[in-house]
């Protein structure tokens, strides 16, 4: 007789084919069309953006879940492997954008402004991923993965965008410091050092706010499939943050500039208000010649939107490959009113905060942009308080019993 213990690695893998198969052909159909009609590099990107949503998928690489159970329950192993992340980003990122090239190519980091609207973006998208149920990157891969309420959360993520353009005169008028890259400011030792050094402090203290609330670290252990972890999933949480940092470093080499995610967002948004009649082109976010240009060219040359549709893909082939893919379509009203609720804030706040999760915090971070750390303190601040607000919308908060062990 087996003993109990041994049955879940033994549990047969259901492949869901049907969406294996449709993911496949997007994803080699993409690559063949943008290769025809955009280039190669653009052809390359799409390819990451698929392989980022795998990685995503199939990590459980989540954001605002490490994030949550870190504030409602002290547990830090996904913000530990953020840190990890991070820490290796820099020593990958922060060499190449000193000496301004990679490969022989130019590149450039994210580097934004720092002051009152990313203080209030970052803090509006705090409470959106809570609520909304999910990041940028979050939100993508779980509607391919096949999250019916990820979609309104995307649709309402969009809307915001788009009015957040509308009022940017006003939030770049409020005080904020020029654009600071640490990199140029500190030289690049000093700012590897800090910045490592205040990677291994924010891993410490998880560490210790752990062990005084369980009396020790929790391991949540995956359970492990039948045939290859690495192709079925679940991967563990360190390997998906390894993942992540290569292939953003994948998109600097091949982009010129690392990963973003919600710039698209609002380019849909106002692509789709355009096509209903709204003048959208004569508003002043839209006046300047980099976002006209993007406005008015096919959405399949913008590399943000490219690498945005692969995620979906290649979060459906994971999916689809755990045997996971099944969406649901029965949604309670007041889920249904935070995904509302969430995405437009995560849409407004991503514009005033000069990016999300992964354009402001983890590739401002790694652009050595000082707005990425104040993004980081002050989405941090908009979780804590859309945390507390999840039970009034009837959402999850997850908590383990305390241990004394």
């Amino acid at each position: 007789m087996l003993h109990s213990t041994t049955l879940p690695s033994l549990r047969r893998i259901d492949i869901n084919f049907k969406p294996l198969g449709v993911s496949l052909l997007l994803i080699l159909l993409g690559a063949w069309y943008l290769a025809q009609e955009v280039g190669p590099r653009q052809s390359a990107l799409f390819i990451v953006g698929a392989l980022l949503g795998v990685s995503l998928y199939h990590a459980s690489f989540g954001f605002t879940s490490a994030w949550r159970v870190f504030i409602a329950d002290g547990r830090g192993a996904g913000l530990r492997a953020q840190m990890l992340m991070l820490g290796i980003g820099v020593l990958l990122f922060f060499p190449v954008l000193a000496s301004g090239t990679l490969f022989g190519n130019p590149v450039s980091g994210l580097v934004s402004p720092a002051g009152t609207s990313v203080i209030v973006g970052a803090f509006l998208f705090g409470i959106g991923m809570q609520l909304g149920g999910g990041c940028a990157s979050g939100t993508l891969y779980t509607v391919g993965g096949g999250s019916t309420r990820m979609v309104v959360t995307l649709i309402a993520f969009i809307a915001g965008s788009v009015i957040a353009t509308a009022h940017m005169p006003f939030w770049t008028a409020q005080p904020q410091l020029k654009p600071i890259s640490l990199v140029t400011v500190l030289g690049l030792v000093p700012a590897l050092v800090l910045n490592l050094a205040v990677f291994a402090a924010i891993a410490a203290i998880t560490v210790a706010v752990e062990k005084r609330r369980h009396g020790r670290l929790v391991i949540s252990e995956v359970q492990p499939v039948q045939g290859s972890r690495w192709l079925h999933g679940p991967w563990p949480l360190l390997a998906g943050a390894i993942a992540l940092v290569i292939l953003n470093f994948a998109t600097l080499a091949l982009a010129g500039r690392p990963w973003g995610v919600t710039s698209d967002f609002a380019l849909w948004g106002a692509k789709a208000a355009s096509g209903m009649g709204i003048d959208i082109a004569s508003w002043t976010y839209w006046s300047s010649k980099s976002n006209a240009a993007a406005l008015a060219a096919p959405v399949s040359h913008d590399i943000t939107s490219v690498m945005d549709f692969g995620i979906v893909v290649g979060a459906m082939l994971a999916a689809a490959l755990a045997g996971r893919y099944a969406p649901v379509w029965r949604l309670p009203l007041r889920s249904l009113a935070a995904a509302v609720v969430g995405g437009l804030m995560l849409g407004y706040g991503a514009r005033l905060a000069y990016g999300c999760n992964i354009g402001a915090y983890f590739s401002g971070i790694l652009s050595g942009s000082l707005h990425g750390w104040l993004w980081l303190v002050a989405a941090f601040a908009g979780n804590v308080f859309g945390t507390r607000l999840r039970p009034w919308f009837g959402l999850e908060v997850e908590r383990v019993k305390a241990s004394g062990c």
